[in-house]
């Protein structure tokens, strides 16, 4: 009796390494113990047979244990056609700035937005105003509906490029230190960012600005 062993494929040439090498799926016979009367063969396959067991049951725990995760940061919301939400953007500093580690700025929320339609089973058009340049298509996962009479903030600023990202410039240094960089001393300043909350301020080296 034999059976097939799919490992997973490399994602991209969707062939497993395995069939890439030998131009076939690989093909595994299961061995029944003392099938051989050689002891030391019947040994050494008896080994062989616990070895691929025990890859498939940590293959299948490391699935399981990924779909978890995933399913823990999976959210189920649905929004019906003309209901108002909230669209989340991400800031994004001035590419003059060198890029740091650590981009410590909040997204935020906008609108509301109205529904126009359900574009597949997780993307919703919005009516969003002309002057913005962002496609009206969003992830469920960038929308939030909107609950009671407040609003966040009343529109998206222009000027936002199509990728969706506020672009932030330096407004106000709220603060500076002196810091030592390597062997030498350095000053850093506390910015102030534009669209963004007043405790995204993030420390900068003031040459960097």
């Amino acid at each position: 009796m034999s059976s097939s062993y799919h490992p997973q494929s490399d994602g991209q040439t969707e062939f497993t390494p395995y069939e890439i090498v030998y131009g076939q799926p690989p093909l595994h016979i299961p061995y029944l113990p003392e099938a051989t009367a050689v002891e030391s063969v019947d040994r050494s396959l008896q080994a062989r047979e616990k070895v691929i067991h025990s890859l498939r049951h940590n293959l299948s725990k490391a699935q399981h244990r990924m779909k978890q995760l995933a399913d823990n940061q999976r959210s189920e919301r649905e929004f019906d056609v003309g209901e108002w939400v909230y669209v989340k953007l991400q800031p994004c500093r001035q590419h003059s700035l060198r890029s740091h580690h650590c981009q410590k700025l909040s997204p935020r929320y906008f609108s509301p937005f109205q529904v126009l339609a359900r574009v597949g089973s997780v993307v919703y058009k919005l009516a969003l105003p002309s002057h913005v340049c962002i496609h009206d298509t969003f992830h469920v996962s960038l929308l939030k509906k909107k609950v009671g009479t407040g609003s966040i903030q009343a529109q998206i600023p222009a000027g936002i490029p199509h990728q969706g990202q506020l672009m932030v410039e330096p407004i106000a240094v709220l603060d500076r230190r002196l810091v030592k960089h390597g062997r030498v001393a350095a000053t850093q300043v506390l910015v102030q960012w534009s669209n963004s909350f007043p405790e995204d301020a993030t420390w900068e080296y003031l040459r960097d600005l």
